[in-house]
């Protein structure tokens, strides 16, 4: 029995220079799945069974790809190269024409993980569908709105010039069958593909990132729009302008039952679901079964095979809880399993023998890939120069919208199995692949060397507690992760004393991990925009909070909360962006451990603590992480009445170490705070400059004096030796205050810690806060670590 498959990585039609051949043959039906044994493949030479073959082809594919992205990973180089790079080396040109992998991966063994790779690259496009939020076309601005028209517009226009004024002199009419498709292609802007460069190089919460997700999401409405347009033109081909109108009235048909029928009964799931309660699995996967049958639907009226997932999945609400379940549930395993199969086995396709500059076809379709990429960028930069952007930012935002990824890369071997009629379909399929890898390697690079979304944060101008005026508001951005971090946020905000001559301004900003959305959202909830009023349900309580505790003290504190919606490993470049703009001098985190009542370790969260650490190296102003030890009141209410706190500072030297002694020194003007400044203090001062030592006598003056409030501050020297000393008299003390405020010192060595360095567990909080957070000391005392602004060279 003959067969062949229109499967990616299988193809059905190879070209020899002058004729087109089809090879069929004889395959076995049905075909074994289980293996017979290890040793009988020795004696036959071959596979025979499916399942054992589809293992070894998955084994094969992981293993070059994850040994490609390990060399290419350090230099910034995406994923998707590396499984592009695998499916190369796995093709003709190199691996595929040994014996064993000829065999393993030859046109008949490929169908199986063929099919497995389609059906990955469907429930990534589903998925990237549900990720997207259509609403933000009605927030585009001006400069996205016309640097998402002309990445796909100019293109187009040069493309078609290009190809109606060379192609006759160049092709024959059966050679430039291709070249519309070709010219579209290359002027195309997926979102999908935008997304993941951006996730890539850590930049999509950036001010870059944020216009390139909206001019993509402009350009890909356009591209999927024309590539409809395209479909329907073939149909009209092939099946007359009967069969057209029919495709046509059925994919209206569909649309209209998508957004009258599907998307209500979307609404429906959400509504059926409890606040805080998982969607139902039954629920899920009824919606996978959707998308499944969407497909199959689609091209029962000669659509691609792409167009009912796409028009579902934008029926879909993006976020919680359905979107976001959605996303949970399949998308960790697509990524790392169906997807890296799909990108390897449509690259296997490659085959870098049949390149050959000298042939006037291949010339043709160079200049064309050249012509339109560089439309594009033109295009581009002149949109986005016009409107005052810089020339370095300008060229990363057209790179970006100029790159290319799985979409281009599913659409060209999709064009060339099912276009039989186009020539050259083996060449002008690897110089399109060629062209893509080429893109997928350079763009990457070049952007993240153009862009550096840190620079802004390099303040010259001084922005922490030691500067700000003595009666001026100093303004603090707390953030909070979760209801617990409320209650010791606003402690340590009533402990520095707010009041009319010495007031704070308090920015919260609610941190809530992004999941089902690709767009990151930042919410001014004093701004109170209908448009995302469904989002301020997520920050209600923190809010509430911060309402009460400005009411509480009216006279010294103004209260501003904002909620960033984002993928965690962006949450820095909020952090900071919004510390930079509202000129904060300190940001409080929380700490990454979270302590139970009776003193013992309950949870932790490495995502936060990776986030701390981004802060700490790129904050425009001070930063403090506040260690909460259980100490307080698991309630989010605020306590009216304030009791007694105790406050000790220890200071041993340095910039942190001045800079946290500034903020205690705040605390000494409410008579219901205690504060005790430790000063560590050796006999050795050789590791303390003489201007050092000069800065902190002038910080410690008024605190010896006892001048610092309107309350008793208790001045205590503690001569020591060495750091376990000093480690000592630190455990002697724990328990006797309710907050302990510290410098972090990085890096800095002095003879009152010395030693203690080795045993440091958490570089964030310094070697002193470190032994204050350790798990060894069962104390409910809470730390502040601080460090001051850094300096920017």
């Amino acid at each position: 029995m003959a067969g062949q498959s229109p499967l990616p990585g299988a193809p059905t039609s190879y070209y020899n220079g002058t004729y087109k051949m089809t090879i069929k043959e004889c395959i076995r039906i049905p075909s074994e799945i289980h293996s017979s044994g290890f040793s009988n493949y020795f004696r036959s030479g071959t596979i025979p069974s499916t399942l054992p073959l589809l293992e070894l082809q998955m084994v094969v594919i992981f293993a070059i790809t994850r040994f490609t992205h390990c060399i290419l990973k350090p230099y910034g180089i995406p994923e998707f190269t590396s499984q592009l790079i695998a499916g190369i080396i796995l093709g003709p040109s190199v691996l595929g024409n040994l014996g064993i992998f000829k065999a393993l991966f030859s046109d008949r063994n490929q169908e199986i993980v063929g099919m497995i790779a389609t059906f990955g690259h469907i429930l990534f496009t589903f998925m990237s569908g549900v990720k997207m939020d259509a609403g933000v076309i009605n927030r585009v601005g001006r400069k996205s709105l016309f640097a998402g028209i002309a990445c796909i517009m100019f293109p187009l226009l040069v493309g078609f010039t290009v190809q109606v004024t060379l192609r006759r002199y160049w092709l024959t009419a059966e050679e430039a069958t291709g070249l519309p498709f070709e010219t579209a292609l290359n002027c195309l802007t997926p979102f999908p593909v935008v997304v993941y460069l951006l996730e890539s190089l850590k930049i999509l919460n950036s001010e870059l990132g944020q216009l390139g997700l909206s001019a993509a999401l402009v350009s890909d409405m356009f591209g999927f729009f024309l590539l409809w347009l395209a479909s329907m033109a073939k149909v009209s081909r092939e099946k007359g302008m009967v069969g057209a109108a029919i495709s046509v009235s059925s994919s209206i048909t569909y649309v209209t039952v998508v957004v009258f029928a599907f998307r209500p009964a979307m609404f429906w799931v959400i509504r059926q679901t409890p606040e805080g309660r998982p969607v139902k699995r039954t629920h899920l996967q009824l919606i996978l079964m959707l998308m499944l049958f969407s497909g199959l639907l689609s091209q029962w009226f000669h659509a691609s095979f792409l167009f009912g997932p796409v028009i579902l999945s934008l029926a879909v609400p993006d976020g919680p809880p359905l979107g976001s379940a959605i996303i949970r549930k399949f998308y960790y395993f697509n990524q790392d399993v169906f997807l890296p199969l799909f990108v390897t086995t449509c690259a296997m396709r490659t085959d870098l023998r049949l390149i050959k500059f000298n042939d006037s076809f291949m010339t043709f379709n160079v200049l064309l890939i050249f012509f339109t990429f560089s439309a594009k960028m033109i295009g581009c930069m002149v949109t986005l120069l016009y409107t005052k952007m810089p020339l370095n930012d300008a060229l990363a935002l057209a790179l970006i919208l100029s790159s290319k990824g799985e979409i281009h890369l599913a659409l060209n071997t999709q064009f060339r199995d099912t276009e039989p009629q186009a020539v050259q379909t083996g060449p002008a399929l690897t110089l399109s692949n060629i062209a893509i890898l080429l893109n997928a390697v350079i763009a990457p690079v070049m952007v993240k060397y153009l862009y550096d979304p840190s620079r802004k944060y390099a303040g010259y101008q001084k922005r922490n507690i030691m500067h700000n005026k003595r009666n001026a508001e100093l303004r603090i951005l707390v953030c909070i992760h979760k209801p617990e971090n409320i209650v010791a946020a606003i402690k340590l905000l009533e402990s520095s004393c707010p009041t009319r001559e010495r007031p704070l301004g308090i920015y919260v900003l609610h941190l809530i991990e992004l999941i089902g959305r690709s767009s990151p959202i930042f919410i001014s909830h004093e701004m109170k925009k209908k448009t995302l009023s469904k989002t301020s349900a997520y920050s209600e309580n923190v809010i509430s909070a911060f309402n009460n505790f400005k009411k509480n003290n009216r006279a010294g504190v103004a209260t501003y909360c904002f909620t960033a919606i984002t993928p965690t490993k962006f949450m820095h470049e909020d952090i900071c962006t919004l510390a930079l703009d509202k000129l904060a001098s300190l940001i409080v985190l929380p700490f990454h451990r979270k302590w139970s009542v009776d003193g013992s370790i309950q949870s932790e969260d490495s995502s936060v603590r990776t986030l701390n650490n981004s802060v700490l190296d790129i904050a425009p102003c001070s930063v403090g992480i506040l260690v909460d030890r259980g100490g307080h009141s698991t309630s989010s209410k605020v306590i009216a009445s304030k009791s007694h706190f105790s406050v000790a500072m220890i200071f041993v030297g340095g910039n942190d170490d001045r800079e946290a002694l500034t903020f205690a020194k705040r605390m000494a003007n409410d008579n219901n705070i205690t504060l005790t400044v430790v000063h560590f203090v050796t006999s050795d001062s050789e590791d303390i400059t003489l201007w050092d030592k000069l800065l902190d006598n002038e910080v410690l003056k008024d605190v010896k004096m006892n001048n610092v409030g309107q309350e008793y501050v208790i001045y205590l020297e503690e001569r020591v030796r060495d750091g376990p000393q000093t480690a000592m008299i630190v455990r002697s003390m724990v328990d006797e205050y309710d907050l302990i405020i510290v410098g972090r010192r990085d890096k800095s060595n002095s003879t009152q810690t010395s030693g203690l360095a080795e045993w440091n567990e958490f570089p964030e909080l310094g070697i002193l806060g470190d032994l204050l957070a350790s798990s060894d000391f069962n104390s409910k005392t809470s730390v502040l670590v601080i460090q001051q602004q850094k300096k920017k060279t």
